[in-house]
């Protein structure tokens, strides 16, 4: 009860966005209520990481060789190519377990306040070593990371160039570090509904100025809000009304099991919405495979609203103007192998 009436005076502290005209939102006001709710995506990462660990980061986002089977990478399950996600319900991890989860995009994680669905990593190094360390995804550890590395020779100059005057650089945690720093350089600027937030009037078509609209009325705004339109709180999963158990499996209880707290069952982070046309299927259980059922689902679950098909056109136009300019990345060529290199198991 607690927290229905914390989100509803969260919803009335929001405010209403201002109805629509027999013209469409009037550009103004809208993008007036806009700004106190958004954020663009800047041109640049802010601050610019550093050049050396970045290119260093760049080869450990592709290396395969951080698993045990040397055939899964971060790019495995957060594919470059198709919108940082790997557009499957669930990954495909060591020995073709299924994880639990669906992979969320690693475009603009860094504008997230925390890392995967149940917050459990503070940042983009924790997040980084997650996987490398979990026996149903890549299934290695610290130690055999560092001894992996160390056996492929061509790692060591790029290891001391990017983290210079340290001893023995070649650790887990500069490889966790250096592939943050990576991770900070794919965002994704340039969205029509940037260049509209900044002034553009014509970035957005009044379709989408009326599905933005939308948005922020029916309170979708209330917990998908800030730079990365989400991914900056937590929120219960079936606020309203309980999903069905195939969008919201019972036996994943989210944050809880992190926090262990009674009132965390069912919490996850909110999904950031930057690029979300590119990244079926939706939801933590992966579920749903189109964003009109998705906008309905949460309509229902979180707002217990009702939305007729109009309506939710009109929100995914909005949210396929969230898709921004791909960060260009050139694939790199990795150090090779040598008789030193720890060989893979399967």
């Amino acid at each position: 009860m607690q927290r229905t009436i914390s989100f509803i005076a969260l919803l009335l502290a929001q405010g209403l966005a201002l109805p629509a005209m027999a013209g469409g939102p009037d550009d103004a006001a809208l993008r007036q209520e806009a700004l106190g709710l958004f954020e663009p995506i800047p041109q640049k990462p802010e601050p610019a990481p550093d050049p050396a660990r970045v290119d260093l980061g760049r080869a450990l986002f592709f290396e395969p060789r951080l698993s045990e089977g040397h055939n899964i990478s971060c790019n495995t399950c957060h594919n470059l190519g198709t919108g940082g996600a790997d557009l499957a319900s669930v990954s495909l991890g060591h020995r073709w377990q299924k994880g639990g989860r669906n992979s969320p995009t690693v475009l603009n994680a860094a504008y997230n306040s925390a890392q995967f669905w149940d917050g459990r990593a503070a940042n983009l190094s924790e997040q980084a070593g997650g996987p490398m360390q979990n026996p149903v995804e890549m299934a290695s550890n610290p130690d055999h990371v560092t001894e992996m590395l160390k056996g492929i020779h061509g790692y060591e100059p790029l290891f001391a160039k990017a983290f210079p005057g340290e001893a023995d650089p070649v650790t887990f945690a500069n490889a966790t570090a250096a592939i943050a720093a990576f991770e900070e350089t794919l965002i994704t600027p340039d969205a029509p509904f940037d260049r509209w937030l900044r002034g553009d009037d014509t970035a957005l078509g009044e379709k989408e100025k009326q599905g933005l609209s939308l948005f922020i009325s029916e309170g979708c705004a209330s917990c998908h809000n800030g730079r990365n339109i989400g991914g900056n709180s937590y929120q219960p999963f079936g606020l309203v009304e309980t999903p069905d158990a195939s969008v919201r499996p019972p036996d994943d209880k989210g944050r809880f099991a992190v926090t262990k707290t009674a009132s965390d069952e069912y919490t996850f982070r909110v999904a950031p919405l930057r690029n979300v046309a590119l990244t079926p299927p939706y939801f933590h259980s992966g579920a749903v495979w189109d964003l009109q059922t998705a906008v309905q689902v949460m309509a229902t679950a979180q707002l217990g609203a009702s939305v007729d098909d109009a309506q939710v056109d009109e929100i995914v136009a909005f949210l396929g103007s969230l898709t921004g300019e791909a960060p260009t990345v050139v694939y790199p060529i990795l150090p090779p192998s040598t008789a030193d290199t720890p060989r893979p198991k399967p």
